[in-house]
């Protein structure tokens, strides 16, 4: 490890062109009194990703760019190999279309660990970019609302407090679009799990079970919102709910009645959100108040088919994942 860096940023890349730029920018006016390097590992993208990454790689004091194939990526597998090679004190994830907020994000990111040795984790806050789906941008205030106060920093931790699995599963929710773990802890007892999705819900409850605590730190903000087509999210959902099943989540059925439910709520309260919502146009307003119930609708049915199907069927999973459309699309 060299002894000047405490900080490595990691950012997995993959068909990343849109948002890179604005990422980078963001890093580079990082106001910080110690030495951090970013550390970029591209699944071999053909569009304009990797020449995004050369042209910013001057313009940093301490940057490295690695690139791998499809078949040697996985969610958890890219991050951990982030920590082998890290040469900072803390490990620092962000994802492609995450954008830190303001220029204080990485000394934010790694207060709680530098303060409470306790802390080995640290999960940053997500704001829904101001022309997000408002279906997305409602859950996304909702989620993180949840974990604290934006003016503090909130820890959790196991006891006998935790009488439930719904509460066990609050304590343990952890995002990697944006957090921060100590490389010790990662190279050690609590290695991010070679998965292919979900591993930053493994990485949170693992952290827990072995007697770590976890902050969630709200300082630490970013833009964040996944952008993603009306014919495309009941196969974005289906590999959401898959992923959470496969590293042992349980979860019910999901009825026909539930759906309706969800669907007037979207009529209702949802379009109350939208009305209210000062950063959508009007004519943005209208366009929700007819498309986003439609959203609603492809939610569930996602969620269901990912319940219902069986996970040893990879087949059955194939067929109705996003995430192996978007290989094969981007393949041919």
């Amino acid at each position: 490890m060299t002894d000047n860096i405490k900080a490595t940023v990691f950012i997995p890349t993959y068909y990343g062109e849109d948002n890179l730029d604005e990422l980078f920018t963001a890093l580079y006016k990082q106001k910080v009194d110690f030495e951090y390097e970013i550390l970029v590992i591209d699944t071999s993208s053909k569009d304009r990703t990797p020449e995004i990454i050369r042209s910013w790689a001057p313009k940093f004091q301490h940057f490295r760019y690695e690139t791998i194939t499809k078949p040697e990526f996985s969610h958890g597998r890219v991050r951990q190999q982030a920590a082998k090679m890290a040469q900072g004190e803390y490990v620092v994830y962000l994802t492609q279309d995450a954008t830190p907020a303001h220029d204080r994000w990485l000394y934010e990111i790694i207060q709680p660990m530098e303060r409470i040795p306790q802390v080995a984790g640290v999960m940053g806050k997500q704001d829904p970019r101001p022309a997000a789906l408002p279906l997305l941008k409602e859950e996304i205030i909702r989620t993180f609302a949840q974990f604290g106060p934006d003016f503090g920093t909130s820890v959790f931790y196991e006891d006998e407090f935790i009488d439930s699995q719904q509460v066990f599963d609050l304590v343990t929710f952890y995002s990697d679009v944006n957090s921060a773990a100590r490389k010790s802890v990662l190279l050690g007892d609590v290695p991010y799990q070679d998965i292919p999705y979900a591993e930053d819900q493994k990485f949170g409850e693992d952290l827990v079970r072995h007697g770590y605590m976890k902050a969630y730190a709200p300082r630490a903000n970013v833009w964040h919102t996944n952008e993603i087509k009306l014919r495309d999210y009941k196969k974005r959902m289906f590999d959401e709910i898959v992923g959470v099943r496969r590293v042992g989540k349980t979860m019910d059925p999901i009825s026909i009645p539930f759906v309706i439910k969800q669907v007037v709520r979207a009529l209702t309260l949802g379009s109350r959100f939208i009305l209210r919502d000062g950063q959508y146009s009007w004519k943005r307003k209208l366009y929700w108040l007819v498309v986003n119930p439609l959203f609603v609708v492809e939610k569930w049915k996602g969620v269901r088919a990912a319940i219902a199907v069986d996970l040893k069927d990879e087949q059955a999973i194939a067929n109705q994942s996003l995430e192996s459309s978007e290989q094969q699309r981007h393949e041919s």
